[in-house]
């Protein structure tokens, strides 16, 4: 097994238009590799990420700063920084920020 520092700050941002049919735009500092996605992302106001469903694997997501909400499986709920949204193999998840900053958030999707 090998060890990795991951440094988002020295990774280009990558632009995702209307991201899984989303508004505006998800910016994503991502690390990929056989394993997964290991990513650092942000949503300005009134951007999103459209509902889609992880057949494969789960998502794990860490807010690390702003505020907005999530549906997973047609629950509702708010995310604020230092929250954890947990969207198991299988489910359905969409993310919106409805609040007035960035929401930025660090993200894994394990390919398992």
């Amino acid at each position: 097994m090998r060890n990795m520092k991951i440094v988002f700050d020295a990774m280009p941002d990558t632009v995702l238009e209307k991201f899984c049919g989303g508004e505006k735009e998800l910016r994503a500092k991502m690390f990929i590799d056989e394993n997964g996605k290991i990513l650092r992302g942000t949503l300005a106001p009134g951007a999103s990420i459209g509902l889609h469903t992880h057949g494969t694997s789960s998502e794990m997501i860490y807010y690390l700063s702003g505020c907005g909400k999530v549906i997973c499986d047609g629950k509702e709920e708010r995310v604020f920084a230092g929250d954890c949204h947990y969207c198991p193999k299988g489910s359905a998840h969409t993310m919106i920020n409805d609040g007035a900053e960035d929401l930025v958030f660090f993200a894994v999707v394990p390919l398992q």
